[in-house]
């Protein structure tokens, strides 16, 4: 039998994990306007199970198999990166499935900024590069990341919108291209 406790306590996990996944959108998408990035969040397989004769359909989300996020960022490199929330002192390195972690090494090999996005409790937010996740056992000793072992990848918020992309390094190349440029106001 489960226990109703778990089951509350996993409902609000994951209600806080659409909520950091949603606020990150919401940055995308300020980047998007402003002519910095174009970045998506990568849908979910959904398997339908059935269909009544209203139009409902029943189902459920399949094994999560990609990063939630992947774009292009206006120099043109690509970025890929997961969305993990925790409501602990500490993320696990676990957190990451094999096949998202298969993915972020291919685009990480060909060149795209990889990160993993990390909320603690909503409050508190951070972006890891992708080879600081990978060898927690070797930088920090164990696999998990404390709040103290996160704090260097903090991220900063400006007017209710998390600044994700805040201190990434762009080539010299296609920015002059965005919009609100000085190419463009010339």
């Amino acid at each position: 039998m489960s226990d109703p406790r778990r089951q509350l306590i996993g409902r609000r996990s994951k209600a806080a994990g659409e909520t950091f996944e949603r606020w990150i959108t919401d940055a995308c998408e300020f980047y998007l306007r402003n002519g910095w990035a174009h970045i998506e969040k990568t849908p979910e397989p959904f398997h339908i199970t059935s269909k009544d004769e209203r139009g409902v359909v029943r189902g459920y989300y399949e094994k999560k198999g990609q990063p939630d996020y992947k774009g292009i960022l206006c120099d043109g490199s690509g970025i890929m990166f997961e969305a993990k929330h925790t409501d602990s002192d500490r993320i696990n390195q676990n957190a990451v499935t094999d096949t998202q972690w298969k993915s972020l090494d291919i685009y990480e090999k060909f060149g795209a900024h990889c990160y993993v996005m990390v909320s603690v409790g909503l409050m508190k937010f951070y972006r890891v590069p992708w080879d600081i996740w990978k060898k927690m056992k070797e930088l920090f000793g164990h696999k998990f990341m404390t709040e103290q072992e996160l704090e260097p990848y903090r991220l900063q918020e400006k007017q209710c919108t998390i600044l994700i992309l805040e201190g990434v390094e762009l080539k010299d190349e296609n920015t002059e291209n965005r919009p609100g440029s000085e190419a463009e106001q010339n």
